[in-house]
């Protein structure tokens, strides 16, 4: 593998002036490039209600994103947050989760109430409006067992 030495520091400090000289005259066109913004955050309950809402098990919703169980689990306790690669993902599927669905081989599903909203220059966050609240689980029957006579969960 070949590499060109660099030019001293002098040289493409000189080269950057003259550059920007000859665009304030209208000789050169500069690119411009936008740089797109920093991907929303999400909090732990936001995170739960916007994968109840989509009606996937925690192991489903990692493999969607490309993580492990372990890793939404810590998510969704507080114990860690999401890299900025899948917070990005996550604003895709909030936004477009029949997209991004399809893209996985899962059934599509559709979000309501989920919008990103400024929260200061620069801080977005991704918010569900009027979400559902959780199901609490409801403990299991127990059934009486005729010889011992006492209670046996099912």
């Amino acid at each position: 593998m070949s590499t060109r030495p660099r030019k001293p520091l002098f040289e493409r400090l000189k080269q950057g002036l003259e550059e920007g000289i000859a665009h304030a005259k209208g000789e050169i066109t500069l690119r411009t490039v936008v740089m797109p913004e920093e991907p929303p955050e999400i909090d732990a309950e936001t995170l739960v209600s916007l994968r109840d809402q989509s009606a996937m098990s925690q192991p489903v919703f990692a493999r969607m994103l490309n993580v492990s169980t372990k890793t939404v689990q810590s998510w969704e306790q507080g114990v860690r947050t999401p890299s900025h690669a899948s917070r990005r993902l996550i604003q895709i599927f909030s936004e477009h989760p029949e997209t991004v669905c399809r893209s996985v081989g899962l059934p599509p599903v559709t979000l309501k109430g989920v919008r990103i909203e400024n929260v200061s220059p620069g801080h977005r966050k991704i918010v569900i409006q009027d979400a559902p609240s959780i199901p609490k689980r409801r403990p299991k029957p127990t059934v009486k067992n005729a010889r011992t006579k006492s209670k046996i969960p099912n």
